[in-house]
């Protein structure tokens, strides 16, 4: 075993890991685990944008269309106009949506539980606090801004 194992193979064996275990949760239900998350997230923030649940669920707006017009053809979520803004749409469970969405919350609560199993509340923050700079040097790192973690990096902005 290495003595320091890299960062993004950690992430990519956590990902793995939460993936087959909500996939083995869930498949009684014929979710796959991002239509599971994203219906979880619609039964939170009732009434989100698109837009809004992408950002919630840190995807980017085509895949978020893509899981949400799923959901839709099952009826289990609906696009309906904002009255406050008819060129916005907004996202609401179906009945059924709401009674599977019942149904499963104790999954996503077990699931989160057992990620944080463990780990003191300090250990979480350092985790999350580690995590999201990571993410942020990626998306540095992506939008052409230079190396992530190059203090120069916005030297031309």
């Amino acid at each position: 075993m290495l003595t320091q194992e890299p960062i993004g193979l950690l992430v990519a064996v956590v990902r793995r890991r939460i993936k087959q275990a909500v996939s083995t949760l869930v498949r009684e239900h014929d979710l796959s685990p991002q239509q599971f998350w994203t219906l979880m997230a619609v039964a939170t923030h009732e009434g989100a944008s698109l837009r809004e649940l992408a950002e919630l669920q840190r995807m980017d707006p085509p895949t978020a269309c893509r899981v949400v017009t799923t959901l839709t053809r099952r009826r289990l979520v609906h696009s309906g106009a904002d009255p406050a803004d008819r060129r916005r749409s907004r996202l609401v469970l179906t009945p059924s949506g709401r009674s599977l969405a019942g149904q499963l919350a104790p999954v996503a609560a077990a699931v989160r539980s057992a990620v944080e199993a463990g780990l003191t509340p300090s250990e979480r923050a350092a985790v999350v606090a580690g995590l999201q700079k990571v993410i942020a040097n990626l998306e540095s790192s992506r939008a052409g801004t230079g190396k992530a973690g190059d203090p120069g990096r916005n030297r031309n902005r």
